[in-house]
């Protein structure tokens, strides 16, 4: 499984969607746009949004800490 977490540090609900995947013990790479262009822009790319977290879990993309979304998609 690969989940990428596009998020800041500043960001409060990225905080808590990292939390969450490490509780369920989930390994993930935490990517910060706000350091990293080319991640941003990618970011934008699938998600069409600017805000954080967006999560890419093997291609699905979910916007914000969706709990119900982002438990299906580690689950299959």
């Amino acid at each position: 499984m690969a989940i990428k977490v596009y998020s800041t540090p500043s960001c409060p609900w990225c905080t808590v969607a990292k939390n969450y995947l490490a509780s369920k013990n989930v390994q993930f790479e935490d990517v910060d746009v706000s350091r990293d262009r080319e991640a941003a822009m990618e970011m934008v790319q699938k998600s069409g949004q600017r805000g954080v977290p967006v999560l890419d879990i093997n291609g699905s993309i979910v916007v914000g800490f969706d709990q119900a979304t982002i438990d299906t998609l580690i689950r299959s």
